[in-house]
């Protein structure tokens, strides 16, 4: 049978349904387009951020021109002072992407990158102050950025705990560059190496060079030649007794005016000596 009623329940009017489609697509649009609610990576912020990371310091092939090296993903990429993030994987998109790892990234507070310092693979990156800005992406200790200005080079230690004063090769690179490692001027002794002035003149921009010279732990700079120990830790004296880790057993002292040479003859004489007997026992 077929009626009015079940007609209208069955087949709606080409004008209801039109206007549900509209609807629909209405309520679809509001969801990805609103206006509280910015696309990730689309931020972009008042004023730039102040924050802080590690890079490494490399120079030129030839010598003339200096940069900073990332860590991780962007370590085979050299920026310079003034830079505009680029994707490692593909140029189809402009840093950052929510669902990408590109882009610049700094961290807020002084004390947690230098934290991050303390990890064996970074002991020989510099400190860094930076001015974020541009496109960026929030998270809870830090951003992830498309722009930054490297202002000032804080904090450069060497690997055996005295402040880095001169960055010399760190004997790793790139194509084209190479990585320096900064080290106190005993440990760069002999080796090729830039102080930090000179470092900053090769860069493309004037940068601040703020060395610390007290803090928590730390003690004020001495006169060059002296030891200066991180935060934490001091500097153990040359005169301090040690322990011996094994016990010495007492034996005639060779007679000084005998030639050296001649106690090494004899002990060697005796080793070989020692060696036929042992040849003999296992022969038996």
């Amino acid at each position: 049978m077929s009626g009015p009623g079940r007609h209208r329940g069955s087949d709606p009017s080409p004008a209801v349904a039109q206007s549900a489609g509209t609807s629909r697509r209405a309520i679809l649009r509001k969801l990805l387009f609103r206006k509280g609610d910015p696309a990730p990576g689309s931020e972009r912020p008042d004023e730039p951020f102040p924050g802080y990371k590690l890079a490494h310091a490399v120079l030129s092939a030839d010598g003339t021109r200096a940069g900073f090296a990332g860590l991780t993903l962007g370590a085979d990429q050299v920026y310079g002072v003034k830079a505009d993030a680029t994707c490692v994987w593909t140029p189809r998109h402009l840093p950052p992407r929510r669902w990408c790892g590109c882009g610049f990234y700094c961290l807020h507070e002084l004390a947690d990158v230098r934290a991050l310092g303390c990890a064996t693979e970074n002991r020989s990156a510099l400190l860094l102050e930076v001015i974020a800005s541009g496109r960026y992406i929030r998270y809870e200790r830090g951003l992830r950025y498309s722009q930054q200005r490297v202002r000032v080079i804080r904090d450069a230690w060497c690997v055996c705990g005295r402040p880095g004063n001169v960055l010399a090769d760190a004997g790793t690179g790139l194509v084209g560059w190479r990585h320096l490692s900064p080290m106190c001027t005993h440990c760069a002794a002999g080796r090729p190496s830039l102080s930090l002035p000179e470092f900053v003149a090769r860069l493309d921009a004037p940068v601040k060079i703020e060395q610390p010279v007290a803090g928590p732990g730390l003690a004020p700079l001495s006169p060059l030649g002296a030891v200066v120990a991180p935060p934490g830790m001091t500097v153990a004296s040359p005169e301090a007794e040690t322990t011996p880790l094994s016990p010495v057993i007492p034996g005639p002292l060779p007679d000084p005016t005998e030639s050296p040479i001649a106690i090494l003859t004899a002990e060697i004489a005796l080793l070989h000596a020692r060696l036929d007997d042992l040849q003999s026992r296992m022969g038996k």
